[in-house]
């Protein structure tokens, strides 16, 4: 398996992983001034927690009408677009008097356009990279997102008790600008990976073949269900320490990094295929101490410890690949990430009623139990479906 190091030598990989780390660093802190400028408007754990991660809502519609476009249109050109998209979004959510309701209407805008993005990235990078180096690429990448998370919700902490959310708003808009100049520059002209224009109709086939499988659709209700509901929890930072969430942002992305460089380069692949379900379980269980409503340095420790088990989603992706044709690489990919970010709002939305409701603890408990039900119960519909290595050829299409 290739190194991190040896990664770079590869063209077009640095680009790749540049603009990705600044998109990475906008949304952080973007997201985090955001949710902040919604609570202090409106003391609502509901909304803050929607206009932080509300935007995943409106990936489940992009996955069905424009997920087509992540093998169909030329990679360079949609992301540099969806950069620039993200970049205008984020200006205009820091003018002055745009109520609660509007800024939550362009977030659900900008998870439209976004739910294209993680097809046309992770498929470019699929490309770009051999077949054994996807795994390492994939883990460097998450390693990178976990350190600029690290980085972001500490500097987009401490920058909120210096400045004003508005202000963090329009530096989030300039990262997202660096991130389009970084694709646009460095990045080649590639022809799409398939023939065709991108339509619903063409993105309904392709789903519905992917989902044709049992140990795929069972892949993707694994990389989607308990992820979603523990990010739920994470929803609920905010509203359970005001004062202290970037730092509780900050240790979620530190054990995330952790998890991804220990499963992505540490352990051997007979070991890593086994450890899915556990490290789900762990992702889960230490949110549910919070019904104990623990201190900051007490949940700080579980939100690290718990966020290690985000290295699932390694040793899912492999087995995903493993089942897909090459054909469909992107559109599996995009179909993850968008259903991922989807459950992810979801979770957030539904934390946020109960937190509401209840409390942030109660809620963050509920949403851990929940997780670790889902983890148990797809464990043993696995066990009933033992995994078979795809063979499949690619499927022939008519351009459309």
């Amino acid at each position: 398996m290739p190194g991190y190091r040896s990664l770079f030598r590869t063209p077009e990989f640095t680009p790749l992983f540049l603009g990705s780390a600044a998109q990475t660093a906008a949304q952080t802190v973007g997201g985090l001034a955001l949710a902040t400028l919604v609570y202090r408007a409106t003391g609502s754990p509901l909304l803050s927690a929607v206009s932080m991660f509300g935007s995943s809502l409106a990936q489940v519609l992009g996955a069905t009408v424009l997920l087509s476009g992540a093998d169909r249109l030329p990679p360079r050109t949609a992301l540099s677009a969806i950069a620039l998209a993200f970049a205008a979004g984020t200006a205009a959510q820091a003018l002055p008097g745009l109520s609660p309701g509007v800024l939550l209407a362009v977030v659900l805008l900008l998870g439209l356009v976004a739910s294209l993005g993680g097809g046309v990235r992770w498929g470019l990078l699929n490309e770009i990279l051999t077949k054994d180096g996807y795994l390492p690429g994939r883990s460097l990448f998450n390693v990178m997102s976990g350190l600029a998370q690290i980085a972001g919700f500490a500097t987009g902490g401490a920058l909120l008790t210096a400045l004003s959310p508005r202000a963090c708003l329009l530096l989030a808009a300039a990262l997202y600008l660096t991130a389009a100049l970084l694709w646009r520059l460095g990045l080649t002209a590639r022809p799409p990976r398939a023939a065709g224009r991108p339509s619903p109709s063409v993105t309904w086939r392709a789903n519905a073949e992917l989902f044709s499988s049992r140990p795929r659709r069972l892949t993707y209700l694994g990389l989607w269900l308990p992820n979603g509901m523990v990010v739920g929890c994470e929803s609920l930072y905010v509203s359970y320490a005001p004062h202290a969430a970037g730092t509780l942002f900050a240790c979620a992305a530190l054990g995330m990094l952790a998890g991804d460089v220990t499963v992505g380069r540490l352990l051997p692949a007979a070991v890593r295929a086994r450890l899915a379900t556990p490290l789900l379980l762990l992702l889960a269980a230490p949110y549910l101490l919070f019904g104990t409503h623990p201190p900051v340095p007490v949940a700080a420790v579980c939100v690290t410890v718990a966020s290690v088990g985000f290295g699932a989603s390694l040793v899912q992706q492999e087995r995903l690949m493993s089942l897909t044709p090459d054909a469909l690489a992107g559109q599996a990919l995009g179909l993850h990430s968008a259903g991922t970010l989807t459950l992810q709002g979801v979770s957030a939305t539904a934390a946020g009623v109960l937190a509401q409701l209840t409390s942030p603890a109660a809620a963050m408990t509920a949403m851990a139990a929940g997780s670790v039900g889902v983890t148990l119960a797809l464990a043993t519909a696995a066990r009933r479906a033992p995994v078979r290595p795809s063979a499949e050829p690619a499927p022939q299409r008519t351009p459309s």
